[in-house]
């Protein structure tokens, strides 16, 4: 089954509004040139706005960094769904390795942003992955496939066709280590199969799954030759345009 690449690119706590503007005009130019996949880019909240006016007809999709389940309430330092409509956002990320390791949110918590997400019309993008001692010690299928349950726990079957998923494996993100492209390829088929236990092979194979962890200009050829890796979601090579750029014009030929 055929799926349309995606390339996102997670800006994380980089750019004021200038160095926004800069970079997003020139991915939105960039993804003019390329018409048979879809980009997208996340950058801080204080930059929301004027990226997306930066982005507006050039088809790139704008992603929030996080989001809360609810549309507003008391909830110190969060972006809600309506907020990121408001402005323009169509997805967000989800569970990035970051706010589980750094912030401390849990497979519950992030659940509830996945189903708030979803409940508004935003397009969430599941992140999952294992740590380098959970991969030493053989546990990478079971930690990932528990994030997964956990993650789309309540999420039906017309929602899981809106999510998309990212499989970051914590030790190779900010790194420099890359998962080979059959260590990604492997991981990705057992995420699919999961998925399809979850809610039957047809939804499994129309789910796109990104790959996260220092994708380069010089991996991403490769890791995008594999059958089941659906895209890439970049970190520090999403802030440099020229870097981004070669990221977005990948070939497999």
């Amino acid at each position: 089954m055929m799926r349309r690449p995606l390339i996102a690119g997670n800006w994380k706590m980089h750019k004021t509004i200038a160095g926004a503007r800069e970079l997003a005009a020139a991915v939105a130019e960039a993804s003019r040139k390329v018409g048979d996949r879809d980009v997208m880019v996340a950058p801080p909240c204080t930059a929301l706005v004027a990226v997306a006016e930066v982005l507006a007809g050039s088809g790139v999709m704008l992603a929030a960094q996080n989001i809360h389940w609810q549309e507003s309430g008391a909830f110190t330092g969060e972006i809600s769904p309506a907020m990121l409509r408001d402005v323009g956002g169509s997805a967000a990320i989800i569970g990035h390795s970051e706010r589980r390791h750094l912030f401390g949110e849990n497979n519950a918590m992030i659940n509830k942003r996945i189903l708030g997400a979803l409940a508004a019309g935003i397009t969430p993008v599941l992140c999952i992955g294992e740590t380098l001692a959970q991969r030493e010690a053989g546990s990478t299928t079971a930690v990932l496939e528990g994030q997964l349950r956990a993650g789309l726990a309540g999420v039906d079957p017309s929602g899981a066709t809106e999510l998309v998923i990212a499989y970051e494996p914590v030790w190779a993100i900010g790194t420099g280590k890359t998962a080979t492209k059959e260590q990604a390829q492997t991981v990705h088929v057992f995420i699919r199969q999961v998925v399809g236990e979850l809610y039957e092979k047809t939804i499994a194979g129309q789910m796109r799954i990104l790959y996260g962890g220092s994708v380069k200009p010089d991996n991403i050829d490769s890791l995008m030759s594999q059958e089941d890796i659906d895209g890439v979601l970049v970190g520090g090579a999403a802030l440099d345009a020229d870097s981004f750029i070669r990221i977005i014009s990948f070939s497999t030929v």
